[in-house]
């Protein structure tokens, strides 16, 4: 997704699945949360509860996306 123009339209999916907080920050969900999570042992499960700051590769992707980020 690098290298991408920008545009002036927000991408409203991007939206849905990230939250930017209040100093900049993107939270989104822990990857592979939905299915099959019974196999899995308690600190994997444990470890997908609630919104997890999204690593540093995203940000560039997100100014891409989102023109007034």
């Amino acid at each position: 997704m690098n290298g991408m123009a920008k545009s002036g339209k927000t991408k409203k999916a991007l939206l849905k699945r990230i939250k930017i907080t209040g100093s900049g920050k993107i939270t989104k969900r822990p990857n592979h949360q939905n299915h099959f999570n019974a196999k899995e042992d308690g600190n994997a499960t444990r470890g997908k509860r609630g919104d997890k700051i999204a690593p540093h590769e995203l940000i560039d992707d997100v100014k891409a996306l989102i023109p007034n980020y």
